[in-house]
């Protein structure tokens, strides 16, 4: 079938110091129709020619081009993305939900690319915040040399992260998708950096022989402008993401919103 009604390498011939292909092929006026498949001409058990048709019944009959498959199982596959105002992870779940109630029994979905990645994430956010802090942590004992005065710095962390978490509970529109996570994990830096400003000066407070409460009330009253100003402009610098628009800003507001309300809350 692939000789008569297409076209089947042979082999190679030189002719004049030039290489040609032979390729056999079916002459167009004997397979342009569907009958013509039917004359095609095999060898049956005895050895005999005898046409195809003979053997073989063609019809025609409706069917995909091409049949995709996942894990060796036939799919229909779909592309999309979340409508404006809507995360991905809010689009995902509506579909999980629709093909819980309305596709057929022995019918599944599966999720492929950065879908599959967001769904295999999903839960993993307790496990990114603990890994997080531990290497912040580990570093201000690095620095500081102590394994005490790090956890002053990392308290301010839990200011941070508690606003971030307030909007995605008490706004619809978002929900704790992938760049929400990222967002937490920024805060947790941006948090822990602010708090050194204070906790260093202390503790240079401390050494030149003052008490745990001068030592942190003068450290306030002399880093509180520069402490202020590094979250005020950190907080007016994310004012675009939060009021995003257009194609993907869905992922910005998430990001933004979740930074925006954590530096607040820090600050």
């Amino acid at each position: 079938l692939a000789a008569n009604l297409g076209s089947y390498y042979v082999n190679n011939f030189n002719l004049y110091n030039k290489l040609y292909w032979v390729i056999i092929s079916a002459e167009a006026g004997y397979r342009d129709a569907l009958p013509d498949i039917g004359r095609i001409q095999v060898k049956n058990a005895s050895g005999d020619m005898v046409p195809l048709a003979a053997l073989i019944e063609v019809k025609s009959i409706l069917g995909p081009e091409a049949v995709n498959r996942y894990n060796l199982i036939n799919t229909a596959q779909l592309q999309g993305m979340s409508a404006v105002g809507y995360s991905s992870g809010q689009a995902i779940t509506a579909l999980e939900e629709i093909a819980k109630n309305e596709l057929p029994e022995g019918y599944g979905v599966e999720w492929t690319a950065m879908s599959y990645q967001e769904v295999k994430s999903t839960g993993l956010m307790v496990y990114v915040f603990l890994l997080a802090f531990t290497f912040a942590y580990l570093f201000l004992v690095a620095q500081y040399e102590s394994w005490s005065l790090p956890m002053a710095v990392m308290a301010s962390a839990t200011f941070a992260v508690f606003g971030a978490l307030l909007p995605l509970y008490f706004i619809t529109l978002l929900n704790n998708n992938l760049y929400a996570q990222i967002g937490i994990v920024l805060l947790i830096g941006l948090a822990a950096k602010k708090a050194i400003m204070l906790v260093e000066f202390s503790r240079v407070r401390r050494e030149e022989g003052e008490s745990i409460t001068q030592a942190a009330l003068s450290s306030a009253r002399t880093r509180f402008r520069p402490v202020t100003m590094t979250g005020l402009c950190f907080i007016i610098g994310v004012l675009p993401l939060v009021f995003a628009s257009g194609a993907g800003a869905s992922s910005r507001i998430s990001i933004g919103v979740v930074v925006f309300s954590g530096m607040i809350f820090d600050s």
